[in-house]
């Protein structure tokens, strides 16, 4: 598993490969902290990136290091790569997304969450 300063990097670098504009009214950048997060709306479904918006913070994502870790502890270092890859630029899509007014990702989103809590509850015995 890659360490934490290496995913830092790695993140720094794929940031810096794509096209500025994305990033337009990213106030708040782009931020991978060390915990790992639940969704508070589904049980054992963690979170791997998250794209916020708030009066005081602005616009900005968080990549959660320990929830890469807790998903995916026997992941290549490529296998790894290719995933954070995806999460960064799944967040900002929802970015550019909220910024146009269109939100086809965070619905498809809530299709796959209520998908995971119907299999959940099946799988529980309910």
């Amino acid at each position: 598993m890659m360490s934490f300063d290496e995913v830092g990097e790695f993140l720094d670098d794929e940031a810096d490969e794509l096209p500025l504009i994305l990033y337009r009214e990213l106030n708040g950048g782009i931020s991978l902290l060390p915990q790992h997060k639940f969704s508070p709306r589904a049980e054992g479904w963690l979170v791997l990136g998250e794209y916020c918006k708030s009066r005081s913070m602005g616009r900005y994502i968080n990549i959660y290091y320990g929830s890469f870790v807790k998903a995916f502890p026997h992941y290549s270092d490529e296998q790894l790569k290719s995933k954070l890859k995806q999460v960064l630029v799944h967040e900002l899509t929802h970015h550019n997304e909220s910024l146009a007014g269109v939100y086809d990702l965070e619905i498809k989103d809530a299709v796959r969450l209520n998908e995971y809590k119907e299999r959940n509850r099946h799988s529980d015995g309910e």
